[in-house]
């Protein structure tokens, strides 16, 4: 008994987990009816106010007569309703949409964050020598708290941007040190390119964002107009991969350029430069990227990398089937290659080129792009039998 319910026990699935993620969609879903319910409410009384209201008006401009009033005293009834699905559409709009701003404010650098209060407040004061000339200039009312709403929002906007100019100079983003991790994945040219990214992504291998900056969306779509063929077709083969992750997991373009605004930088640079600003990693097979970026602390991952890492591990003296299907640099070598595109060079094996034949390995060699397999071919009882009688 007891062994049968130490072999049921690791089936029973985590409750506590289970409870965590049921707590916080029924939070969700409370939040979400929330903001309907308030959004159909308000929506409908307003529509239901004025929507009678403007019912007469027409009624007397088609009616042309003043003095008659458009008697229906259920004549809110459908403004009503109307505004309940108004408001129902629009409550679960703002809803999503204040969840997303409330991310991404969370996601937002603490620098950043200051640089936004302070930018709001120095426009203001700067705003308000402005707005005293508007009231003594005797503007008529309409048109002054537009204006003044436009100044104020213009200052405050020259401010921000100014004070992220000189971000450098700043004591705050000085003293914050080292941008933490934000699990963002930044994607270069050359992995969208490669189109394992797509794959790789939705396995659940890379948490996370995923951002394509606008300068690398350029690039692929220069390359996807270029007049080669084959520079042609890797980038609509680019442009085809960006359009799957973007329908199917979640990827962001250009919010974050502001970080590397200069277009003569180089592409490289830009990238590091994004990535050390919001603390994210940088997923590329660009080798001079992959060192320069670790050199100022930016994490990088490779796909060539993983693709090394996921190879299978082959031992000396370990027995493996092998389609020979070239001749090799040395005399009587033959070239066949494992499922992962691992190179096995077989001796003896030009005479057997087109064959399927069982070897065996023995020696393995690492180099800078990955391994390379020795092996012999095995002989058979006959052929053995008639090498020794030779």
């Amino acid at each position: 008994m007891s062994k049968q319910k130490s072999a049921q026990e690791p089936q029973t699935p985590p409750r506590e987990s289970a409870d965590e993620s049921t707590g916080q969609l029924s939070r969700r879903n409370r939040g979400l009816y929330i903001a309907v319910v308030i959004s159909s409410v308000l929506i409908g009384s307003l529509f239901a106010f004025v929507g009678p209201f403007l019912l007469e008006l027409l009624y007397k401009a088609i009616s042309q007569n003043s003095t008659e009033h458009y008697s229906n005293s259920w004549s809110w009834l459908p403004f009503l309703l109307l505004g309940l699905i108004i408001g129902s559409s629009l409550g679960r709009r703002g809803y999503y949409g204040s969840a997303k701003l409330a991310v991404r404010w969370e996601r937002t650098d603490r620098g950043d964050k200051v640089t936004l209060f302070f930018g709001f407040f120095a426009g203001l004061v700067i705003s308000l020598p402005v707005l005293s000339l508007l009231i003594s200039a005797k503007i008529s009312g309409k048109a002054l708290p537009l204006l003044s709403v436009g100044v104020v929002l213009g200052f405050v906007s020259l401010a921000v941007y100014f004070l992220q100019s000189i971000r450098d100079l700043l004591p705050w983003y000085k003293q914050s040190g080292v941008t933490k991790r934000s699990g963002i994945k930044i994607l270069d040219t050359n992995v969208i390119i490669d189109g394992r990214i797509y794959d790789v992504a939705k396995a659940g291998f890379l948490d996370g964002e995923l951002y394509v900056p606008k300068f690398v969306l350029e690039e692929l779509q220069f390359i996807a107009d270029n007049h080669d063929a084959l520079k042609r077709n890797r980038g609509r083969r680019g442009l085809d991969v960006l359009r799957r992750l973007q329908a199917e997991l979640e990827l962001t373009t250009g919010a974050y350029d502001r970080y590397a605004p200069d277009p003569h930088e180089p592409v490289d640079s830009r990238l590091v430069r994004i990535a050390k600003a919001i603390g994210a990693d940088i997923v590329t097979n660009d080798w001079n990227l992959n060192n320069v970026a670790r050199l100022q602390d930016v994490r990088i991952l490779s796909l060539n990398e993983l693709a090394l890492t996921l190879r299978p591990n082959v031992l000396p003296g370990e027995p493996m089937n092998l389609s020979i299907l070239r001749e090799g640099n040395q005399y009587g070598q033959g070239v066949g290659y494992l499922d992962d595109g691992t190179m096995v060079v077989v001796e003896n094996g030009r005479e057997h080129i087109g064959e399927t034949r069982d070897v065996t390995v023995t020696q393995v060699i690492q180099t800078e792009r990955g391994k390379m397999i020795f092996a012999e071919i095995e002989e058979s009882g006959s052929e053995a039998r008639g090498s020794k009688k030779r």
